[in-house]
């Protein structure tokens, strides 16, 4: 079972960057509003994205080089696109998840320190932890992160399912006001992670290639789907977690990230026992803490790998430079621009489900282009999958704007 565990990686940190806003924020929210209403929305966004998502460990597999590498062949303006889309949205996409983390620590650790001084504190353990552990230390904390989170979520639905004195009502629920249809969109945009995740899994492959030699293409597609099926699993499990508990008691989860983070460790409390509170306070915190860890380390190393390829030279000390500037962006955004939890959610989750069509085609290009040896490109069944989720990601777009 060691054994095994070690030649996992790239997909627990897949799974680590993925179960933290879309899980514990969107989903209990999907169950706290609609009920088991929009299971019908998770199940088909995670059948969407799942190709492009899949197109990332298996092009570094069949190359060596992650998917920066494959837009560079496809041409200067995909990588330039890239950096633009990145620069606009990962400075918010960051903000956004430091927010609930120190929302968490918030309610754990006391509420006499500020949410903006939790998360520059926040922010500075993980820069050092970057700095000195690097990606062997993120790769051994998320398989027992994800193992304590989901042994925890499984048993705290369990016993909401047995403590529910309600008829459970599968009746799927189609989103029909305006508010309800932004939801939804911010529901899928990070369900179960913003496609550009997928170009970060590439560079984590790449990056366990170098430590375990025995990281093949079987077991990076076997390490890709274990991550993948695991984000399903748990987001089902939050979205019932929400519906159980809170749909139909009158309360609504709060925008306020320490007030949230309350009423998501009451909601485990309350099915498990007043025992577990400092154990699912902890597993929630160090899930959060684990998505910021691993979206702090991804945007600068994506970054400063896109302009090295566009520049077509080696940057001293570029990973770093980035870093300190998204650390700084972020605690920017903190304290002069906004700091509501439920607001940033909202604008980093849509921004996120309209530029995933970008991601999808260049991802389908890339590994049915020359680029891809002929091996590794996708089946029939793959194709079929693809090309579907381009048209309903750009179909579902156009329809978006034009509501607004």
């Amino acid at each position: 079972m060691t054994k095994f565990l070690q030649k996992l990686g790239p997909g627990l940190l897949f799974a680590g960057a993925a179960i933290g806003v879309s899980h514990l924020v969107q989903s209990t929210k999907a169950g706290a509003n609609f009920g088991f209403g929009l299971l019908w929305a998770l199940l088909l966004i995670n059948l969407i994205k799942y190709p492009f998502f899949q197109f990332g460990p298996r092009y570094a597999a069949a190359t060596g080089e992650s998917l920066l590498e494959g837009y560079n062949k496809l041409g200067k303006g995909v990588l330039k696109a890239y950096a633009l889309l990145t620069v606009a949205t990962m400075f918010t996409i960051q903000t956004a998840v430091t927010i609930v983390t120190a929302g968490i620590a918030s309610t754990l650790f006391g509420s006499e320190i500020s949410m903006e001084i939790w998360s520059v504190i926040i922010l500075s353990v993980c820069f050092f932890l970057l700095l000195v552990g690097k990606y062997s230390l993120l790769d051994k904390m998320m398989k027992v992160i994800i193992i304590i989170l989901s042994l925890s979520t499984l048993f705290a639905v369990a016993a909401a399912f047995i403590n529910s004195t309600n008829e459970h009502d599968w009746t799927q629920i189609v989103p029909s006001t305006d508010i309800e249809l932004i939801f939804l969109i911010a529901f899928m945009g990070w369900m179960p992670a913003p496609l550009d995740v997928s170009i970060w899994h590439s560079l984590w492959a790449i990056q366990k290639k170098k430590q375990e030699h025995n990281f093949n293409s079987k077991t990076a597609s076997l390490d890709f789907n274990i991550g993948y099926l695991g984000t399903i699993v748990l987001g089902i499990g939050f979205l019932m977690l929400g519906g159980l508990v809170m749909h139909g008691s009158g309360k609504s989860f709060s925008a306020n990230g320490g007030e949230f983070s309350l009423q998501l460790i009451e909601m485990y409390t309350k099915n498990l026992g007043e025992w577990s509170y400092i154990i699912i306070g902890v597993a929630a915190l160090t899930t959060m803490f684990s998505t910021t860890l691993t979206t702090l380390d991804a945007s600068p190393r994506a970054m400063n790998k896109t302009l090295e390829l566009i520049l077509d030279k080696p940057l001293n000390n570029g990973y770093t430079v980035w870093l300190i500037v998204l650390i700084i962006g972020t605690i920017s955004i903190f304290f002069f621009f906004l700091s509501e939890m439920g607001s940033l959610i909202k604008i980093a989750t849509i921004l996120s489900f309209l530029t995933a069509p970008f991601y999808a085609l260049m991802n389908y290009i890339l590994i049915c282009s020359k680029h891809t040896p002929q091996s590794f490109r996708p089946s029939k069944i793959m194709h079929f999958l693809s090309i579907s989720g381009i048209l309903f990601l750009i179909g579902f777009n156009i329809w978006y704007l034009s509501i607004l």
